[in-house]
């Protein structure tokens, strides 16, 4: 035998820990993957049953058909020139290439190689996904990560150099190809994501028992559609925990319930302020809680504040158009105020497509000589739509049409799809997340007040919702000056009243750049600020926290992009710059009035039971 000689060191690599990925009782690992299969057969039942019943039809067929044709017009660019082909392909074959050396090098150990690898998807920002220390200290999964990341990067590559192709191709297939990346993510998966594999085998399965029979719950509950939990949903309830500063309804209708909230100081403003919020989702996302509430802050800050809470519209509703909720909807709330109040003049404040509907109105107004509203904010609200940002990919002439003939079987549209389509702008945070929480890992999503309100869903009566997809999203007709409500023919430069636009610097479902544009439509002074964050975090954003910044006093004139160079920087709320510019424009005080001011009996406490009714 020889002997080793001194000195000599073992180079060899070293091996992956596998004693995580081995089942240590096959027995119970087995009986619960039978238990498993029993529950994933209830949620196929759930699923299957009203689609056998004919309650439900595949709404799927359209959406696929247009994004095979979307995906269709990039591949004829790339296959019409057979060296463009070649090279595309050449270059995710060499990426490919590399990728093998690269992980060959690693699984041998070799430290020169060892730090060469795939760049993330997002350069600088983790991508949360592959959190888990496997993902690059195991050579297969380490592997299988970077090839979806390659991959999904070439892919995304073949869309934004594809020439020749219409702004709104282009969108349609980035959108398309983000929810397929997405969806194709090895995370999502049981064996090829080594955190759920792992907790799989340290449970035996029990963690699968318990995701299918979740999910057979949440198809159940939204009646042979997946109704996907974001937030433990038990841990909340409007009135209790959520919508909570005082208040009183003091009118209502069928479109909807008007609340005046409690004063909070001896003195107020003598214009009272009305909040018109989207009737897309609820009211209290002002209000969620008392350290978040907009709504407890503009009080606190000497506003008479009035609410518009609007209906979660049934069969009874079907036919109420833009008309009926600019009449029973803000026009009923100018009446509530001027009978409870005296005050000719309001403040209003419209929120995304309730200011969308505010300005629409305020054209009528102005044609009607009707002068009540006296300045109006806008929150991250949309007049022009022409970049109105990835909803877009959900509207032409054939989806709306296709939506209009499934909404006239019920009368509305379910909230849940519009949920979904929400969801699906950012589905990488709001859904894939979810699913693999809580079907795959067995865990019930944590509570959250905001996750809660997202999920509260609210239906659209049929005609409103018709009217606004052709109006705005598809026809950009208020933008036009085209819009037509109650026999008149609307142009926003007939608004003349002072403006504070409201847009958010990451917003996806207003983008700034849209918000900016549609300001400039209006005939009279426009104050433009853009908050940080998003749709709602821009919006959602009291001075007491501290978070974020937003700009100011850009260049009133010009493009976005210069406005944005010329703005003010100003951390933390833009709350306090609206308020100083609210009383700026009349700051006359009146004694405090309290809900109803003997003029009206209030019908029930706030928030009311319009907002508590759940789908």
């Amino acid at each position: 035998m020889g002997t080793e000689k001194p000195g000599k060191e073992d180079h060899k690599p070293n091996a992956p820990d596998t004693e995580p990925y081995v089942v240590k009782d096959p027995e119970a690992f087995a009986h619960n993957i039978a238990h498993m299969l029993e529950e994933l057969g209830m949620a196929a039942s759930a699923w299957v049953e009203p689609r056998e019943k004919g309650e439900l039809t595949n709404a799927y067929s359209a959406p696929m058909a247009d994004m095979v044709k979307t995906f269709s017009k990039v591949g004829e660019y790339w296959l019409s020139d057979p060296k463009r082909a070649v090279a595309a392909q050449t270059e995710l074959l060499s990426g490919y290439f590399g990728l093998w050396s690269r992980s060959m090098h690693k699984l041998a150990g070799d430290p020169a190689e060892k730090n060469d690898e795939t760049p993330p998807d997002k350069p600088g920002k983790p991508d949360k996904r592959f959190s888990d220390p496997d993902w690059e200290a195991n050579p297969f999964f380490d592997f299988l990560r970077n090839a979806y990341q390659l991959t999904s990067g070439w892919a995304e590559g073949l869309v934004t150099r594809a020439d020749g192709l219409d702004e709104r191709t282009r969108q349609k297939a980035e959108f398309y190809l983000r929810q397929m990346t997405s969806a194709l993510s090895p995370a999502n998966f049981l064996i090829t994501n080594p955190e759920l594999y792992k907790e799989t085998i340290a449970e035996n399965g029990e963690n699968l028992v318990r995701g299918m029979h979740m999910l057979a719950e949440d198809i159940t509950a939204g009646h042979g559609q997946l109704r996907l939990r974001q937030s433990d949903a038990s841990k909340f309830k409007v009135g209790e925990n959520l919508a909570l500063t005082p208040g009183k309804v003091v009118a209502e209708d069928d479109i909807c319930q008007i609340i005046q909230y409690e004063p909070a100081t001896e003195q107020v403003l003598k214009r009272p302020l009305l909040i018109v919020p989207p009737w897309i989702n609820k009211f209290y996302i002002l209000d969620l809680n008392p350290k978040k509430s907009f709504i407890k802050w503009a009080v606190e800050q000497g506003h008479t504040v009035f609410v518009i809470s609007w209906v979660n519209p049934d069969e009874r509703h079907a036919g109420k158009d833009w008309e009926s909720y600019a009449r029973e909807g803000i026009g009923f709330a100018l009446d509530t105020i001027e009978k409870i109040t005296d005050s000719h003049k309001v403040n209003a404040i419209g929120y995304c497509v309730g200011g969308t509907l505010l300005a629409a109105t305020l054209a009528l107004h102005a044609q009607e000589k009707d002068r009540r509203i006296a300045t109006a904010t806008f929150f991250t609200t949309q007049t022009d739509f022409t970049y109105a940002g990835d909803l877009k990919v959900f509207v032409d002439e054939e989806q709306i049409a296709a939506l209009e003939a499934s909404m006239k079987r019920h009368g509305y549209l379910e909230g849940s799809q519009m949920a979904t389509a929400f969801n699906m702008l950012r589905a990488s945070d709001l859904i894939w997340p979810y699913v693999v929480n809580n079907y795959l890992k067995g865990k019930d999503p944590m509570p959250f007040d905001l996750l809660y309100w997202n999920s509260d869903s609210t239906r659209m009566p049929a005609a409103n919702h018709s009217y606004y997809l052709r109006n705005c999203y598809l026809e950009n007709n208020l933008a036009k000056g085209r819009m037509k409500m109650a026999g008149h023919t609307l142009d926003l430069k007939d608004v003349k009243i002072p403006i504070y636009n409201l847009a958010a610097k990451e917003d996806h479902i207003a983008p700034a750049r849209s918000a900016y544009i549609g300001g400039k439509l209006f005939g009279g002074e426009v104050t433009f600020v853009m908050a940080g964050s998003g749709h709602i975090a821009g919006v959602v954003n009291p001075p007491a926290a501290g978070k974020y910044q937003f700009w100011s006093d850009g260049p009133p004139d010009g493009e976005f992009d210069d406005w944005v160079a010329g703005a003010t920087e100003t951390p933390g709320s833009w709350w306090p710059h609206w308020h100083e510019w609210v009383r700026a424009q009349n700051d006359k005080t009146v004694p405090a009035r309290e809900p109803g001011c003997g003029k009206v009996n209030p019908i029930e406490d706030a928030p009311g039971s319009y907002v508590r009714v759940r789908i």
